[in-house]
């Protein structure tokens, strides 16, 4: 068993020091050729034989002198060594030749002793000199070769073997551990049952789904869910990524597809599980025009064969997960290969609860955290950003050597998700801690005062992130999926309340509303192009756009005219000056208030929505108010659904420099 763990020892230094092992290689190489060839009396000796006369080194004017006293019977002259044999037979004398020295021949003929020339090296050594320098280059690349061999899965340049690259494990992750997505579980359950019980489905005629993709935003739990199917089912779990598929030699990425079918195969019932897919099944018309990709499409057609070859009495099933299934090959999406297709969504407020209990399980909470406090705050993020949540809660409790984690920990923890992290080393001059102030107290305001708005949770003039100078964090009230028409004209308002305070209450804007400006702009134009909420267009959609779980818009067309688009531009612009005016007005109107929120921020530098809440309130009773609502939303109460993206952008206002 040690000399196993030496010997293993040694191969770990040899691969971890490649430098060191072709050094040693390269002078073992040579310390044989030098031995071969060698130098000399050892050159000599070899050119002897292996005789039985002594061999003696002298000095070329010694060799002379043996010469001129006829000592020597016979002298033989190489290329840089001569040897004479001595008279009685018995010793052979050798020296270095003296380049350009006539004289000895002359002594040779002069005393009739017999000379001839011979050759210092034997085939073999002379066949090796020439050899040698390609023997080394070859060394050279397949050392390097084996390298790369390891890395990429054993065969010739990894060609053919797939089983350093695949994962292979049984989970111990069950149903219990995945939260959050209830209607994507019930969805795989089946594939559960079939792997448990193969020949219930058999029998009764029934095709199990071969192949079940999950689709769905980053860090929403795709991963997690295909471990949980396995771990359920209990059977062997090979996971493997796209890209480890692909390399610079065309079929490797065939071969080693096949290779993981066989092992999956030979395992059944087992799960194949392929993670961001897209790597090797993006569609291939997309790449007709300029030839494609020659490896991917080798291996994207490997696949499909694969999938193909799967019987109904074969218990493997195939999962892959993607966040772009947008740009999939069809002939992968079809039935009979990924049958189905289960979305893994971001979860609602029921499911952000699930999860963070689930990740709340082995961090010790204060008695007093309250988890659904937390999951209003965090609309919008997957499963990934909540456990980062309770993880930077749990690291901001140990480092003020707390016992438990508490309330205040997981807020500073989802500010730091949502608006960055605090910069409590920028310092800000005076002049721009009043213009920010100013700016987050005027969207608070029309947070609070207008219909349709989203709640102030928190206002803060401590800077966070690259560049938010100070930021609103605002929380939606319940779950939403949709937003009205005049809920989206309340985001703008409140949008446009930034700048406007620095108007009213400063005399001059600065380059910090920039952002909230393209964001109110992107509404309009949304509610103009594509959900016909204008007079512009009426019902007309005039952009279509296919939107990406990663994000951001993916293609898009324009169909419109220059005459609608300058319609749209004169729409866009006149609707932004009204609504501006709207909202200076509600500043002036609450002057005070904004007075007495700029004073509290600028000494405690953050504020709740219960503190912004109460100043209003008392404003308004100062001054026998009523709650006041933009009037110009009376005529725009119309209920239309909206991309529930919508609701993401405006969960926390920050401010740029």
């Amino acid at each position: 068993m040690a000399d196993n763990e030496n010997k293993n020892d040694n191969n770990n230094f040899f691969n971890k020091n490649p430098l060191v092992t072709f050094a040693i290689f390269s002078v073992v190489i040579i310390g044989v050729f030098k031995m071969l060839v060698g130098d000399g009396a050892s050159v000599n000796g070899a050119a002897l034989g292996n005789t039985s006369k002594r061999v003696q080194q002298v000095s070329y004017s010694e060799l002379k002198s043996l010469v001129d006293s006829k000592s020597v019977s016979k002298v033989e002259i190489g290329q840089s060594y001569i040897k004479a044999t001595a008279s009685d037979g018995a010793t052979v004398y050798t020296t270095r030749i003296v380049k350009g020295d006539t004289k000895l021949v002359e002594a040779l003929d002069a005393k009739g002793i017999e000379y001839q020339g011979f050759s210092e090296t034997n085939w073999f050594t002379e066949m090796f000199g020439w050899l040698f320098p390609f023997l080394l280059i070859i060394g050279i690349w397949m050392f390097f070769a084996g390298r790369m061999q390891k890395s990429m899965g054993g065969g010739l340049l990894g060609m053919g073997n797939s089983k350093k690259m695949v994962n292979s494990e049984k989970p111990d992750t069950k149903f219990d551990d995945v939260a959050g997505v209830e209607e994507a579980k019930e969805e795989v359950q089946e594939i559960v049952d079939f792997l448990k019980y193969p020949a219930r489905y058999v029998e009764i005629g029934a095709k199990i789904p071969k192949g079940v993709l999950l689709v769905g935003s980053p860090g929403t739990g795709k991963t997690l869910l295909a471990k949980a199917v396995a771990g359920e089912a209990e059977v062997p779990f090979f996971s493997v990524t796209g890209s480890s598929f692909i390399e610079m030699f065309v079929g490797v990425g065939a071969a080693r597809v096949r290779d993981l079918f066989e092992q999956a195969k030979k395992d059944a019932p087992s799960i194949i599980f392929i993670d961001e897919i897209d790597a090797i099944g993006k569609s291939r018309a997309s790449g007709a025009n300029m030839g494609g990709n020659d490896e991917r499409e080798q291996t994207l057609n490997q696949l499909l064969a694969e999938m193909d070859g799967f019987g109904t009495d074969t218990p493997v099933i195939i999962l892959a997960a993607t966040n772009r299934p947008e740009i999939l090959d069809q002939a992968l999406l079809r039935p009979g290969r990924f049958d189905r297709q289960v979305l893994v969504d971001k979860p609602d407020f029921e499911g952000r609860v699930k999860i963070l209990k689930v990740h709340m399980k082995n961090v010790k909470m204060d008695k007093d955290v309250d988890v659904e406090e937390v999951a209003r705050l965090t609309a919008g993020l997957a499963g990934a950003d909540l456990a980062n949540i309770i993880n930077e809660g749990a690291l901001l409790a140990g480092r003020k050597s707390q016992k438990t984690v508490k309330q205040k920990d997981l807020f500073e923890s989802v500010e730091r998700a949502l608006a960055g992290l605090a910069k409590k080393s920028r310092r800000i001059n005076p002049k721009e801690k009043k213009i920010v102030a100013y700016h987050e107290s005027g969207h608070a305001l029309l947070a609070e005062t207008t219909v349709g708005a989203k709640k102030v949770s928190k206002v803060s003039i401590v800077p966070r992130g690259l560049a938010a100078l100070g930021y609103t964090l605002n929380k939606p009230e319940e779950n939403r999926f949709m937003m009205q028409k005049h809920e989206l004209w309340a985001e703008v308002d409140v949008l446009l309340g930034g700048r406007a305070a620095e108007e009213v209450f400063i005399g001059e804007i600065s380059t910090g509303a920039g952002n909230d400006l393209e964001r109110a702009t992107d509404i309009i134009k949304s509610m103009v192009q594509t959900y016909g909420m204008s007079d512009i267009a009426g019902l007309m959609v005039l952009e279509k756009s296919r939107q990406s779980f990663l994000g951001g818009v993916q293609q898009s067309s324009r169909e419109y005219s220059e005459k609608m688009a300058e319609n749209m531009d004169e729409f866009i612009k006149s609707s932004l000056a009204q609504h501006y005016e709207v909202v200076v007005a509600r500043l002036k109107e609450y002057r005070d208030a904004i007075e007495d929120m700029v004073a509290l921020l600028y000494k405690k530098e953050n504020i709740t929505g219960e503190e912004v809440r109460e100043i209003l309130i008392n404003f308004e009773k100062k001054n026998n108010m009523e709650s006041k609502v933009d009037g110009a939303l009376d005529e725009i109460s119309e209920e239309l659904k909206v991309d529930a993206s919508m609701i993401d952008k405006s969960q926390v206002q920050s401010d740029a420099e």
